[in-house]
């Protein structure tokens, strides 16, 4: 594990991911660049709260919300993450995910597919105070942030139900259930793996308080969130 850095001028870069094959590739990566520097890596939260705060970085690249929010919530590393800018790799193209991050103070979001030297470009951009982000992502958060503060026409009643908290992503879904869609029909339809539905699905069911996908449709039915059932022509698919 590196913890030297080369000094001031060059970008510092703290490389927070599991996959040390991965870790590995993009710590090799870095340090080629004479204008950025690893300050640190490692595989878990864990490991490297104690280090963060004892080696404060400009860049923190990390692979997952989850890992994020644990960083986060380690008072050890309070003082180095406080000055460092979090920036997101390796992730997918999911709105609820990527809501979270930036929920979470994440200044960058890149998606699987970004090449080594879109990564280069968005960590300089990241440690300038730019924000960065896939165009369509991006257009995703202006169109939330323009329309999530003020309810939409017969909404205002509905704001205090459980329903109501849904996010635009989680709302998207669940009217693609309430078609009678299977989940790989909408994995297919939002550009999302099976698995990530699934766990959609089951989050807004605990969140609901619903046995079934059917119960949780409708529930968002009874707050005015979907059409009716009779507007759908919903089928039953054997899922849950």
């Amino acid at each position: 594990m590196n913890t030297n850095c080369a000094g001031d001028s060059p970008i510092k870069i703290y490389v927070l991911e599991p996959n040390r094959v991965l870790r590995e590739t993009f710590v090799r990566l870095l340090r080629k660049r004479t204008d950025l520097t690893i300050v640190g890596d490692s595989p878990d939260s864990t490991g490297a709260l104690e280090q963060l705060a004892l080696l404060p970085c400009d860049v923190l690249l990390v692979s997952s919300v989850e890992t994020l929010r644990a960083i986060g919530q380690g008072t050890h590393a309070a003082e180095g993450l406080g000055k460092a800018k979090v920036l997101m790799f390796g992730m997918d193209e999911d709105q609820e995910t990527f809501l979270q991050a930036v929920r979470l103070g994440a200044r960058g979001y890149l998606l699987k597919e970004a090449s080594s030297a879109e990564i280069i470009a968005a960590v300089k951009g990241v440690a300038q105070g730019e924000a960065i982000c896939a165009p369509r992502l991006c257009k995703w958060l202006f169109e939330y942030v323009s329309k999530g503060p003020l309810p939409r026409s017969g909404e205002v009643e509905q704001q205090g139900s459980p329903a109501a908290e849904l996010t635009c992503r989680q709302r998207q879904l669940m009217a693609l259930v309430a078609r009678g869609m299977t989940n790989k029909e909408i994995a297919s339809s939002l550009r999302l793996s099976e698995f990530t539905v699934k766990n959609h699905i089951r989050r807004i069911m605990a969140h609901l308080h619903a046995d079934s996908r059917h119960a949780a449709v409708d529930a968002i039915r009874m707050s005015g969130l979907l059409p009716s059932a009779e507007q759908n022509h919903v089928r039953a698919p054997s899922q849950t």
